[in-house]
């Protein structure tokens, strides 16, 4: 089973005057498109504890997930965070979670969120709000799998005949 980690970034949650609702959401579905979430981590906005946490993960699983810190906000920094760890960009994966969001809310082109390649791990910046992590991974899970097989090398149906 491919192992995967989940951050959640927030600075509410973060400090423990809410509670993390997104995390254990975004874990859920992953555990559905047959991912073992073996890590769910939440760290205050901002880039380095971000990035941070994105570099200690990176050689400890083979998906990343983020929730929040996508925003217009000031402190919404997780994509420039992202985006300093990342070596090669995936932007098909967040054009598709924007492209669902706009389908059901205009306010979903708001997003920044970001994807891409670290080493051997794939990093997907998810919204902050649970039902748009659920609606984002249901148009995404289907090929993270896939995704992931391919960023490890690992044979799938789509490199089986390259071999």
């Amino acid at each position: 089973m491919m192992k995967a980690a989940v951050i959640t970034v927030s600075d509410s949650v973060s400090r423990g005057e809410v509670e993390d609702r997104r995390g254990p959401a975004a874990a859920a579905a992953l555990e559905s498109y047959g991912f073992q979430v073996s890590e769910q981590r939440v760290v205050p906005d901002g880039v380095e504890p971000v990035r941070d946490a994105l570099r200690m993960l990176i050689d400890e699983v083979s998906l990343i997930v983020t929730t929040g810190g996508t925003g217009f906000s000031p402190h919404d920094l997780t994509p420039e965070a992202t985006t300093l760890v990342v070596q090669r960009r995936a932007p098909g994966l967040a054009e598709a979670i924007r492209a669902a969001a706009c389908s059901e809310n205009p306010h979903g082109m708001l997003s920044r969120g970001v994807a891409g390649i670290a080493s051997r791990t794939l990093i997907v910046n998810l919204p902050g709000s649970v039902s748009c992590i659920e609606e984002a991974l249901a148009v995404i899970g289907p090929a993270l799998r896939q995704g992931v097989e391919l960023v490890i090398a690992t044979q799938s149906d789509h490199n089986a005949d390259y071999s």
